[in-house]
């Protein structure tokens, strides 16, 4: 049973679990469980090159970061489970909880969040009644959306990256999965602000 599970090892989905992740030094996060399903075959990150990203050296592959990205999260919050070989075939929702199958196994969490590309290739049975055009792509590239509100689906059920409808750029990918992050924390908190940093 997790507190949360994250469905995807992209740029939204790494960038959630580290913030989550951080949080575990604050009494509201210390005793969560949180889970990662890192399967991520169609990243449009396995191709990419970064020139033009924030702190990134130029030539930075997407790949180096997939891969640079596990072992960070690995290293630094162990206690974050990575759930790796595994890709969700289908997600219910039981009694306000959330169900979660893969082709291996089958979870139990609180809050997931739904942070895979936004290929229309996307095959997550449970989700069909949320599926869009996507509103910032191009109509021609047949891009999907999870219609959803500040990244929020339905009670327990998030959205983050471009699936959650923003555009295909590293650096706004991350800051939707950083935001998932803080609005779950901040649900944590008794619906009180919060953010995680850490300082020298």
């Amino acid at each position: 049973m997790f507190n949360v599970l994250i469905i995807g090892g992209g740029a939204a989905g790494l960038s959630c679990a580290l913030v989550l992740g951080s949080a575990k030094k604050i009494t509201i996060a210390e005793n969560k469980k949180i889970g990662i399903i890192t399967h991520q075959k169609t990243s449009d990150l396995q191709n990419a090159l970064f020139n033009n990203v924030l702190g990134l050296t130029p030539g930075t592959t997407g790949t180096s970061i997939l891969n640079d990205g596990k072992k960070q999260l690995a290293n630094l919050y162990p206690h974050v489970e990575q759930i790796d070989n595994e890709k969700v075939s289908e997600i219910i929702k039981v009694d306000n909880k959330f169900q979660v199958k893969t082709n291996k196994n089958s979870y139990n969490a609180d809050i997931v969040i739904i942070a895979v590309g936004y290929t229309n290739l996307m095959t997550i049975k449970g989700l069909e009644t949320y599926i869009e055009a996507h509103p910032r792509a191009a109509k021609e590239k047949n891009r999907i959306w999870l219609k959803n509100t500040d990244h929020l689906i339905e009670d327990g059920l998030y959205v983050a990256g471009t699936l959650a409808g923003w555009r295909s750029q590293f650096a706004i990918a991350s800051g939707s999965g950083a935001q998932v992050a803080t609005d779950i924390l901040t649900l944590w908190n008794g619906g009180k602000h919060i953010k995680v940093h850490d300082k020298i």
